[in-house]
């Protein structure tokens, strides 16, 4: 079988070709396009209900896109979704919550100064005499409901008060006070124990007892295998594998996550590595990463990968000063560096363009000129004023260095494309004259030109003997781009891959604990 544009459908044991009848939701041919970005492609589902189906894909592949589109937040360019035989047109999410639709997410979406009661029966408290609500009601109901899956939690308590797994369950309360049909799990044992993840797996499986239809992302194949009937496989917006999640084995699974030819894709500039720059030993915190450790040369660039949550993103933070670490050391050139705050980490040429470009990497309100020279305006200073053309100058240089297209350097950046913005953010930190520069997700949300300039100004920097950290969520990229791969997850480094050692399939394998398959 072939998907819409040419990918190789897996033939799998179990796997569907026909629809089924008793679905309580299904999914036909939903498309949904961005300005630059198709994020799905011809992507069919049906839920059936007392099943749990696992909806798998390496980052980016459309998992949260499917979710949005369920809960109403998007809707499909194309396709349509049935509800019980019923076509629905979602147009915000009190539309999905009307046709039996709840999400309950990584990170829960619900109001912390209000109580357990009112976040169960937000939008739709019962009613007393107009216009009041009635309290002893809502209380009372919710307390029911939360009998119902043996969670011991006061109605009167406001949420901030509970954990994360206590919350969890006021979600799924929350949907069953509407009586939501199909529950949608969006990673939601991220930050629970394991006796928390029973507890939670244990009232999956009343729901299913039920009758309701589960949608389960997880990138633990542990879980999946463990709670899960059926799996549908996603790769670059196309499902290329469904079927019996007992069909199918954790290495066949990471094939189909991945399986696309990368070296290709991404040219690697032929670049000698040169001496080590930056040596980071054990750079720890409390909560979120632990026993970071690594090495980077001159003209290396080192790919950290991961999955979501796995503390990629955290661990640069800290080495850059913009979360506190509780240990570790960090040497640049040889000499041990205290990096309390990102004006540390730049005085000793350090940069980090993040990932958020929009939130954290720029001020679209500003001009280009203002936004390039905002992070070493020192540079241009002349006596007690900032000097114009020397910032125009500096502008031009790193512009047209980065190939940024816009109508001249005074343009707000929020007038430019994300590619564009991009390059601008990249070029702010190029102008501080770093010996490292950690680029997080660098093509995240941009069009396919822009990534490909971007691609190709990354090996540059590299050339030039900059040492580059490059995260990603992305395996083509880091395959493609890295000379080195570091694989982390929960917080830790699991695994290190070299160029022309690695395949797709053991990077991801690492990533996600998936076991290797027997030779």
């Amino acid at each position: 079988m072939t998907g819409g544009s040419g990918h190789d459908r897996t033939e799998m044991p179990g796997f569907r070709t026909d629809p089924v009848s008793e679905a309580i939701l299904t999914l036909s041919g939903v498309s949904k396009s961005f300005p630059g970005v198709r994020a799905l492609h011809d992507v069919s589902l049906s839920l059936q209900p007392g099943r749990v189906t696992a909806i798998l894909g390496e980052n980016g592949a459309g998992k949260s896109t499917i979710v949005k589109i369920l809960t109403g937040i998007y809707r499909p360019s194309e396709g349509e979704i049935r509800v019980g035989g019923e076509v629905k047109a979602f147009s915000s999410p009190r539309d999905a919550w009307a046709a039996g639709i709840a999400a309950i997410h990584q990170e829960t979406v619900m109001f912390d100064e209000l109580s357990v009661a009112e976040n169960i029966f937000m939008g739709h408290m019962p009613k007393g005499r107009a216009p009041l609500i009635d309290w002893s009601e809502m209380h009372a109901r919710s307390a029911d409901l939360l009998r119902r899956i043996d969670a011991a939690i006061p109605t009167d308590f406001k949420l901030k008060r509970l954990s994360v797994a206590q919350k969890h369950l006021v979600e799924i309360a929350r949907a069953l006070s509407h009586e939501a049909r199909v529950v949608i799990m969006d990673e939601p044992t991220a930050a629970l124990s394991a006796n928390e993840i029973d507890d939670l797996f244990r009232i999956v499986a009343q729901l299913k007892a039920e009758g309701r239809a589960i949608v389960f992302i997880s990138h633990k194949f542990d879980e999946i295998f463990r709670i899960a009937d059926d799996f549908v496989c996603l790769r670059d917006g196309e499902k290329v594998g469904e079927g019996d999640i007992a069909s199918v084995t954790e290495p066949q699974l990471v094939r189909m996550m991945v399986g696309r030819p990368v070296d290709q894709v991404f040219p690697k500039r032929d670049v000698a590595i040169g001496d080590v720059v930056l040596s980071v030993a054990g750079l720890s915190n409390a909560t979120e990463y632990a026993d970071v450790s690594f090495d980077l040369r001159k003209g290396e660039i080192l790919g950290l990968y991961g999955l979501v949550g796995a503390g990629r993103t955290e661990a640069m933070q800290g080495l850059f000063g913009i979360t506190p670490r509780t240990r570790g050391t960090i040497r640049l050139a040889g000499r041990q560096l205290s990096i309390r705050t990102p004006s540390d980490a730049i005085a000793a040429g350090i940069s980090y363009v993040p990932e958020d470009r929009q939130e954290q990497g720029a001020i679209l309100s500003l001009s280009i000129r203002e936004n390039l020279t905002l992070a070493n305006l020192a540079k241009h200073v002349r006596g007690l004023f900032l000097s114009r053309p020397s910032e125009q100058a500096e502008t031009r240089r790193l512009g047209r260095r980065l190939s940024v297209k816009a109508a001249n350097w005074e343009q707000k950046l929020g007038e430019l494309s994300g590619g564009n913005q991009q390059k601008v953010v990249i070029a702010k930190w190029l102008a501080t004259q770093p010996k490292v520069i950690v680029l997080d997700e660098p093509t995240k949300g941009i069009d396919i030109g822009s990534k490909a300039a971007v691609h190709d100004f990354i090996g540059e920097l590299a050339g030039d003997g900059l040492a580059v950290i490059l995260i990603t969520s992305e395996l083509p990229e880091v395959m493609g781009l890295a000379d080195r791969v570091l694989v982390m997850k929960e917080g830790r480094i699991v695994d290190e891959f070299r160029r022309g050692q690695w395949s797709a399939e053991a990077i991801v394998g690492a990533a996600t604990g998936a076991a290797k398959e027997a030779a």
